[in-house]
């Protein structure tokens, strides 16, 4: 393999906390700066710290109303990384995070690598963060006033977040025109989600997820909460999950709170180097990255998008779909996992092996970073070599990333 080709030199995250759960205090760039800060000490050579050089970074977020300008500035400057370090926030809904490590491994492709055999080698951190918990109530008739008569609240999760804009509907209307198209009943889906919560449970328990790093949240008095594992996984009454009721079509609907995944707070951040450049400063890459992709199709078709940019992150890799050993579908409702895999003949049992965002959970600007680094556990622990991740995004598109596991 060539030395310019694309590596993850490390990479991070924060435990998934619940919406308005034990993360709630901090804000999102605070959340953001604790995954960078992790994805750096996890490096795996003593030289990184002094000779190696953050160029740039690409870090998702979705809904920024209130967090201030710049929020992927905000994270990497409290990280205590140098001003001159150019910082870019990306929006691609639920595809953010994901979409940032393919903007960074593009960055460094139009790079050269540094010819010097000593001296700072320059490296790109790319990630995502949300905290749902915090993301305001808008007043948008607050400007002009509301001269007489009742103004509207909008819910920022909502309007900004998980609002198909493009039919005037929730994104959850998206996933029961999934179900009826594809005919995936409530039952599956509710068996799905068991099945996810069963699987992020154990994984849990046999310690898997080895890029969590420990928060922590400062208190009026004595120590700081030390926060260490993901809670939805551990939260979920699968014994009582087939008798909640729809969450969006009241009537006749198959898609509830319980199927689908939750609100949640979080962040992950990994750093990208050119593969020569990480062998001359002594790091083993966790895995190379062979290719990825993007499509789009309606935007009331979301949910199978991701069948549609597998193939392009395919194609850019010079790969076969026999060539994957295990993939990661981000599970925005159940039946989003489910479709993908008939649309594309995908064995359950190598598809979000250690469970997914219904289980673990889904900080929307977070999820497209964290599903690459649960695929690398994955890999690891099955010793494996190929995966594909891919997640789908409101508006109808989808992102898709092979990777091929070195360490």
């Amino acid at each position: 393999m060539s030395n310019n080709n694309i590596v993850i030199a490390s990479l991070a995250r924060t435990p998934i906390a619940k919406f308005r759960g034990s993360l709630s205090s901090m804000s999102a760039p605070s959340l953001g700066s604790v995954a960078i800060r992790g994805a750096l000490a996890k490096l795996s050579s003593p030289l990184a710290k002094n000779d190696l050089t953050i160029r740039e970074a690409y870090m998702g977020n979705v809904v920024s109303a209130g967090i201030g300008q710049a929020p992927a500035r905000q994270a990497v400057l409290g990280a205590g990384l140098p001003e001159s370090t150019i910082c870019t926030t990306v929006n691609k809904v639920c595809a953010s995070g994901m979409k940032s490590v393919m903007l960074a491994a593009q960055t460094l492709q139009c790079s050269l690598r540094s010819t010097k055999k000593t001296g700072p080698r320059q490296a790109l951190l790319a990630g995502g963060f949300e905290s749902m918990s915090n993301i305001p109530h808008y007043l948008p008739q607050s400007r002009a006033g509301t001269p007489l008569g009742h103004g509207q609240l909008l819910d920022g999760v909502i309007h900004d977040g998980l609002w198909d804009i493009y039919n005037d509907q929730h994104m959850g209307m998206c996933a029961e025109k999934c179900s009826k198209d594809y005919d995936i009943s409530r039952e599956e889906q509710d068996e799905y989600a068991i099945e996810s919560y069963k699987r992020a449970q154990q994984a849990l328990i046999s310690g898997v997820f080895e890029e969590v790093v420990e928060v922590e949240i400062p208190q009026r008095r004595g120590d700081p909460t030390i926060i260490k594992q993901d809670e939805e996984p551990s939260a979920a009454k699968i014994d009582k999950l087939h008798l909640v009721k729809p969450a969006f079509d009241r009537q006749n609907g198959t898609v509830t709170a319980a199927n689908a995944s939750s609100l949640n707070d979080g962040a992950a951040a990994m750093v990208l180097m050119l593969e020569g450049d990480a062998e001359d400063m002594g790091i083993s890459p966790l895995a190379r990255i062979r290719g990825f992709g993007d499509a789009e199709q309606n935007p009331v078709d979301f949910t199978t998008s991701p069948s549609l940019s597998v193939p392009v992150a395919l194609e850019c890799a010079g790969m076969e779909a026999s060539d994957i050993d295990y993939h990661e579908i981000n599970e925005a409702f159940s039946v989003v996992a489910i479709a993908n895999m008939k649309l594309m003949n995908l064995d359950p049992s190598k598809v979000n092996v250690f469970g997914g965002a219904v289980s673990l959970g889904h900080p929307i600007g977070m999820s497209g970073t964290r599903i690459i680094g649960t695929l690398y556990d994955v890999l690891k622990a099955k010793d494996a070599s190929i995966g594909c991740a891919s997640i789908c995004n409101g508006g109808g598109g989808a992102s898709a990333i092979i990777i091929e596991r070195l360490n």
